[in-house]
């Protein structure tokens, strides 16, 4: 349990101790027993709070006066997963008003975006109701204020993916690549919903080209170059028989880029082959020879991160070759 900050609560508030509404409470203290390893120096009203709050947990109190309690536990650890699963106690017992409830944490969650407990609650709440149509609109506002939170993400593909609202997601995607095509999440999003519709050869290949386009914009965009490849593992043969992104790859290396991406996808296209049968011998070897050299190059110059993992990939090869290993 993590202590917050006073100023959670309002300059006027309280203390239970002394309200004649919970003078029939006994506060419940937290025992950390006789020799605690680290003692947390809780303030005195997140003391209050909880002691009061462990105090209605124990006498199972399900009220009004629990569920104003516990949103000034919540306010001042929001993290607290005992304190949202009784406050879905409370709301379920007194039948409360649920639409209230998801007003209620959206206020909360535009206070604790990464919250995991938060959104958690969320999803329970709307799963009750069955109501999905205020969700994408609170994770579009979520996702303006840091566009790659995680927890946002997530709740936005459930709450997609449970109610069927795809209709429309391709669109936004569109514009969050547009206003920054090194979004991971846009991409991953993007690739989430085209599997959902289906792919297609046809959408693959359209796909090719959008992907395509986007990085001749930013050639080292890493975002893009892992939704090529994704792309190409959900289509049929080798990288060879998709010529268009062959010769997309070799015209941009041939034009100076040397992203450290590009250079893989080079070395993944000579390797193979070189390890194609039927191939003249002195062809593989010559594409054996490129591979050797652009993995020479990312151990020293692009990749130097790397490096022992492209060492490998060349011996690897010259095994292969050898006929060493399969």
């Amino acid at each position: 349990m993590s202590d917050s900050s006073d100023e959670d609560l309002s300059p006027d508030w309280i203390p239970y101790s002394r309200r004649k509404e919970w003078s029939d409470v006994t506060p419940l203290a937290q025992d950390d027993g006789d020799y605690p390893v680290v003692a947390i120096a809780y303030s005195p009203r997140f003391r209050e709070v909880y002691d009061y709050f462990r105090a209605i947990l124990a006498n199972k109190e399900k009220s009004l006066r629990a569920l104003e309690l516990i949103k000034d536990a919540l306010q001042l650890n929001p993290a607290n997963y005992t304190v949202w699963q009784y406050r879905r106690e409370i709301l379920k017992e007194l039948n409360c008003n649920l639409y209230d409830e998801l007003e209620y944490i959206e206020d909360v969650i535009r206070d604790n975006p990464k919250n995991y407990q938060v959104w958690h609650h969320r999803r329970v709440i709307v799963e009750t109701l069955k109501d999905p149509n205020n969700e994408l609109d609170l994770t579009e506002v979520v996702l303006n204020m840091d566009a790659k939170n995680y927890h946002a993400w997530q709740h936005r593909q459930w709450v997609i993916r449970t109610y069927d609202l795809y209709e429309n997601e391709l669109s936004y995607v569109d514009r969050l690549i547009a206003e920054d095509i090194r979004n991971n999440s846009a991409w991953n999003q993007r690739f989430f919903v085209l599997r959902h519709f289906g792919l297609t050869a046809e959408v693959i290949q359209r796909e090719l080209q959008y992907t395509m386009n986007r990085i001749r914009v930013v050639k080292n965009n890493e975002s893009a170059w892992n939704f090529l490849r994704g792309l190409l593992k959900q289509s049929d043969g080798s990288l060879d028989q998709h010529t268009d992104v062959v010769d997309f790859i070799v015209e941009l290396y041939e034009n100076g880029s040397r992203s450290p991406y590009l250079v893989a996808f080079l070395i993944e296209l000579y390797e193979e082959k070189s390890l194609q049968n039927g191939e003249d011998v002195s062809e593989q070897e010559a594409y054996a020879k490129k591979v050797y050299s652009l993995c020479d190059d990312m151990s020293k110059k692009h990749d130097v991160i790397r490096r022992k993992y492209w060492q490998y990939i060349a011996e690897r090869l010259h095994a292969k070759l050898e006929g060493r290993v399969p």
